[in-house]
């Protein structure tokens, strides 16, 4: 007996030695990051780095707790900027953001750190702001996001889910998801490719911005709301119970869908003055980009 009692203290007593290490390294870790602000409090941590990414390339972006920014420009560069802060020692290093690139894939997810069990449970996660700047010319996908997300015009595939926070998109040519937001959606359309436009679980309104010479037919049910149109030659129509909308754009053909919404849905045009988020997401040139990151630093 006693010496079962021995085995159960020396493990109470190992345990604890290793619960006081973890806290203590991650103290030293986040006190040198809270050098630069220890007026404010805050931990902070900023992660920058660059890749090249061929046409074609898929990016997805999963698990942040906070805002996600996609600029988009003409360059074969892809510019990855993450911004965490945290208002305790040891915030930081309860997550992780980890980066992993290739000449044809992008992948930004934050996933949990490596602290222990009592560490997880009481303490308090960081908040993450993260920034890209892509290549117009890839498919991109983000699941899992905790904030607003905003995008801009991208030439391939574009999915969209899980995001708490609302969700603005420029232009896209390629097939498009939205699937489980918590929030408006605002998403413009250049054209409507043959796998379509698919939209579901949307707890809020729904705004399309339609190019000229969009074709495409519309068809949304289960929703909580209503469908109206700006545009003169593009006519909603409602079915006798109410239950579903129609609307024939152009010569039609290709799918819109939407299902499962909580909110209004509009189309419009695309008109700069209607879409200031697709319109601050669009760079032209290397100096241009960094007057942009530098002014998404500055924001707070």
């Amino acid at each position: 007996m006693k010496r079962v009692l021995l085995v159960i203290v020396l493990v109470v007593i190992a345990g604890v030695a290793g619960i006081v290490r973890s806290h203590t390294r991650g103290t030293g870790l986040h006190l040198r990051l809270a050098s630069a602000h220890q007026e404010s409090g805050e931990l902070r941590e900023v992660i920058r780095k660059s890749f090249a990414l061929s046409p074609g390339a898929v990016v997805k972006v999963s698990g942040i707790n906070g805002s996600l920014t996609v600029e988009t420009a003409d360059t074969k560069t892809a510019e990855v900027y993450v911004e965490r802060t945290g208002k305790e020692a040891g915030a930081l290093e309860r997550r992780k953001v980890v980066i992993e690139s290739s000449a044809t894939s992008l992948t930004v997810r934050g996933e949990k750190g490596d602290l222990g069990f009592f560490d997880r449970l009481f303490g308090s996660n960081p908040n993450e702001r993260v920034l890209l700047t892509l290549p117009r010319q890839v498919a991109f996908s983000t699941n899992g996001v905790n904030g607003p997300v905003t995008i801009g015009d991208i030439a391939g595939a574009v999915k969209v889910s899980g995001v708490n926070g609302r969700v603005d998109v420029g232009e896209t040519a390629g097939p498009a998801e939205f699937h489980g937001i918590n929030g408006n959606l605002s998403l413009a359309l250049r054209t409507v490719d043959k796998e379509g436009v698919q939209a579901s679980g949307i707890n809020g309104n729904i705004e399309l911005r339609l190019a000229a010479g969009v074709n495409a037919d519309f068809e949304a049910h289960g929703m909580n709301g209503s469908v109206r149109s700006d545009i003169p030659e593009v006519r909603v129509e409602q079915s006798e119970r109410g239950h579903k909308y129609f609307a024939h754009i152009g010569t039609g053909e290709n799918r819109i869908s939407v299902s499962g919404s909580n909110g209004n849905i509009r189309f419009t045009r695309p008109v700069s003055a209607q879409n200031p988020a697709a319109q601050a997401v669009r760079v032209k040139n290397e100096e241009e980009r960094e007057c942009l990151v530098q002014e998404w630093i500055n924001e707070n």
